[in-house]
């Protein structure tokens, strides 16, 4: 297991209350679209619950640049935003076909499929709204980048080439460095461009943007580690989505190609690399420390 952080930082207090903030945040993202079955088909994922943690990250990492939480907000929304439209085509039949996410049907089986996925580009295109539209007092400069990063992590170079070699690899043999490419753009991008675009917006410097980067792609890896082991060993309950569907569908995953054992112990070493990484701020980056940490101690 990875150690434990600074024992005078208080992590559940500190996750308790930006879920809070990120929550009500995210319930009033939403306005009155029309028709009124698309917004309640993006409510329906959007506030489905889960563990926040890209938002969080969002806005940890701001204030490690010495910027406003509260600035990050919309941008932390965005975020979320772009993650839910992720997990709704990632569940669509002609992705990964799943009919559970966080313990509720996924969103094409209650609104179905056409529904769904005109629900997660109504969710995507609403993430630049938030960003350009609704962010306050911060530098139009800043949020410009915060716009490329976004275009870039939804776009090919992010979630949507990472998904298209997952798909491309279903029922091949996969080599680790093939894997961990699907894994840094499907799963990893989006987790540097919370850290990057929390960083960006609380004007950080170049060196910590890099130390970011660093940070963001072994939490990245180590998340999706997590995912494969919990994926053979937890049920659908405890996960809240259906459990054991890589091995169905044939998926490569770190469990098959290193086993368990060294699996666990590659989280626990990205884990390591990705707080040495922040060393030169650790007096200030206890938030984003204990998340490191809690990727690879969850359960879920």
């Amino acid at each position: 297991m990875a150690e434990s952080v600074n024992s005078n930082f208080d992590f559940s207090a500190y996750l308790a209350q930006a879920r809070v903030s990120v929550e009500a945040a995210l319930d009033d993202s939403l306005g009155p679209e029309r028709p009124e079955h698309l917004r309640e088909a993006m409510r329906y994922s959007l506030l489905a619950g889960g563990k926040r943690l890209r938002p969080i990250l969002c806005l940890a990492a701001c204030e490690l640049a010495g910027g406003n939480p509260q600035k990050a907000l919309p941008t932390a929304v965005a975020l979320e935003m772009i993650h839910t439209m992720s997990l709704i085509h990632d569940d669509l039949p002609a992705m990964d076909n799943d009919d559970l996410r966080r313990g509720r049907p996924t969103n094409h089986k209650v609104y179905g499929d056409a529904i769904a996925i005109l629900a997660g580009d109504a969710l995507l295109t609403r993430a630049f709204e938030m960003v350009s539209l609704r962010s306050n007092d911060v530098p139009k400069e800043r949020l410009l980048k915060v716009v490329g990063e976004l275009s870039l992590v939804a776009g090919a170079p992010g979630l949507v080439g990472g998904q298209v070699a997952d798909l491309e690899c279903e029922g091949k043999e996969v080599d680790l460095e093939t894997l961990e490419f699907i894994h840094l753009h499907k799963t990893g991008s989006l987790l540097k461009a919370c850290v990057t675009c929390g960083a960006l917006i609380g004007g950080a410097s170049e060196d910590l943007l890099e130390a970011l980067r660093v940070y963001a792609r072994g939490i990245g890896l180590a998340f999706q580690i997590i995912d494969d082991i919990l994926d053979v060993t937890a049920s659908s309950d405890v996960l809240g989505k259906t459990a054991g569907k890589d091995l169905i569908a044939d998926k490569t995953t770190y469990p098959k190609l290193l086993g368990l054992d060294e699996s666990r112990r590659r989280a626990d070493d990205l884990v390591k690399e990705a707080k040495a990484a922040l060393e030169p701020w650790k007096n200030n980056s206890a938030p984003l420390l204990a998340l490191a940490d809690y990727i690879t101690n969850r359960d879920r």
